[in-house]
């Protein structure tokens, strides 16, 4: 794992190759990407299903093309655990400011697994997480968590899987939940598929006022760099528990989706990463807004035998 800084990335065009962002060793890949910011504290959530917590400034920042460092010297993991989901969470309450931020409305943390469970817990569980960890989800054998995100209680929550489907639904159909919870069913997955992202379309409670008239838009990538932005209305509201509908047009020149994201509206860029350290920044309004079932454009322009990992909008 390491930290770098976003300006270490130029915007490029584009299609294009990109540049080296983290060097692999051996058979090593990357798996995670995100956004974070220095004072957040980073939940990591690993396949036994417990999390663990550290604040992002405790991990070192590194350049472009460091290895980074073992998440061992960081947090009291076992060396077996494996790491299926990292998130970032801020301040909820200001003490020295003696106000609330726009984390104030956060109540809970819902998680998706790649077989489509789906549980809800309060946020104040998690509240001090030991440097050993905590246990956040129950997952059956052979099911990985794949998502976890912030929710107010009022929000929508779309799934999207790696063979194009997308499932659009009210938070409220999901009753919160203990720590240790298995969770349950939010999509019913045709055969070979498995959920590969979780979204949260916000609430109009909380927004602001500047964004309540922004439409909201669902942006996905696809394994060999293809993506697209596609409208929020274009997805109907639905029960928990469906198949969902096509979100995009899966082929062998674009391959499996990877990445899926609601953009708020004040994202700018987004950052996609390959699992052998490639990356690449473009502009967002560069990504056409096009209809759901389609293959998208080329977002970048990968090696012989890479793929792309995952991505981070800023």
């Amino acid at each position: 794992i390491k930290r770098l800084n976003p300006a270490t990335y130029k915007i490029q065009k584009r299609g294009g190759k990109g540049i080296m962002g983290m060097k692999t060793v051996s058979d090593d890949i990357v798996e995670h990407f995100l956004d974070a910011k220095t004072h957040d504290s980073l939940l990591l959530f690993t396949d036994s299903g417990k999390v663990f917590q550290t604040p992002v400034y405790e991990i070192p920042e590194g350049t472009r093309v460091a290895k980074g460092r073992g998440l061992l010297n960081f947090l009291e993991m076992a060396p077996e655990d494996k790491v299926l989901s990292i998130f970032a969470l801020g301040k909820p309450f200001d003490s020295a400011q003696g106000k609330q931020d726009a984390e104030s409305e956060i109540k809970y943390l819902v998680m998706a697994t790649k077989d489509g469970i789906m549980k809800k817990t309060a946020l104040e569980d998690f509240a001090n997480v030991r440097r050993s960890g905590l246990i956040a989800i129950s997952l059956k054998k052979g099911d990985a968590l794949r998502g976890v995100q912030k929710t107010t209680g009022e929000d929508e929550i779309i799934l999207t899987t790696k063979k194009g489907q997308a499932i659009r639904f009210k938070e409220k159909d999901i009753r919160a939940m203990g720590r240790t919870a298995s969770g349950i069913h939010a999509i019913r997955l045709k055969k070979g598929d498995e959920v590969v992202g979780l979204s949260v379309v916000q609430s109009l409670k909380s927004k602001g006022e500047s964004q309540k008239t922004a439409t909201p838009y669902l942006l996905v990538v696809m394994e060999n760099g293809y993506g697209k932005r596609t409208a929020i209305n274009e997805y109907r509201l639905q029960s928990r528990g469906g198949s969902g509908i096509k979100t995009a047009n899966i082929t062998p020149k674009t391959g499996q989706l990877v990445y899926a994201k609601v953009l708020a509206g004040d994202e700018e860029d987004l950052i996609v990463i390959s699992r052998k350290g490639q990356i690449i920044r473009t502009s967002i309004n560069s990504i056409p807004q096009i209809s759901r079932s389609t293959q998208g454009v080329r977002i970048m322009k990968l090696e012989e035998g890479d793929k792309v990992a995952s991505a981070a909008c800023v």
